[in-house]
């Protein structure tokens, strides 16, 4: 079999990132598997634990791009301002995605929360543009997702 260019490379890794965001954002991290991955991307499951050879290595690639997709959603001019974009972001499939993967990830026994930053991203913007009272404000807005979430899920 001869060997793979770099381009070639890249862009199965590229795929396979794709298609693993899309999956952990609609269906969750937990449900996410390298058989899914392979189904829906044609590539081989010893192909995608080629270059990704632990399930958390999906995230730590995709952490970037969750933390940039979060923080889109959120208008930090003032405390009533990043509420309400918060609260209306939970109605996109995207953001709450990101934040039942961060309830995911705390919940899981076999992530290390501490490794991911997306999170302490999110305080240090809200402290920097907010002062400590932006701090405080992620801190409740994710306890009223957790409310909001699971109420859904309830109703489902």
């Amino acid at each position: 079999m001869p060997k793979r260019s770099k381009a070639e490379t890249k862009h199965t890794i590229e795929q396979i990132l794709i298609e693993a965001q899309k999956q952990i954002l609609e269906m969750g991290y937990d449900v996410m598997s390298y058989s899914s991955l392979s189904e829906a991307t044609g590539i081989s499951r010893t192909g995608i634990s080629h270059h990704f050879p632990h399930k958390s290595d999906f995230l730590t690639q995709l952490e970037p791009k969750f933390a940039s997709l979060l923080m889109e959603h959120l208008d930090f001019s003032c405390r009533d301002a990043l509420r309400t974009s918060w609260l209306r972001a939970l109605e996109s499939p995207t953001f709450s995605g990101i934040v039942k993967l961060f309830f995911s990830i705390c919940g899981s026994s076999q992530l290390d929360s501490a490794q991911y930053k997306t999170l302490g991203s999110l305080n240090a913007k809200a402290s920097a543009e907010l002062g400590e009272h932006g701090s405080s404000m992620i801190d409740t807005l994710l306890g009223r997702s957790a409310v909001l979430l699971f109420s859904q899920k309830q109703l489902v």
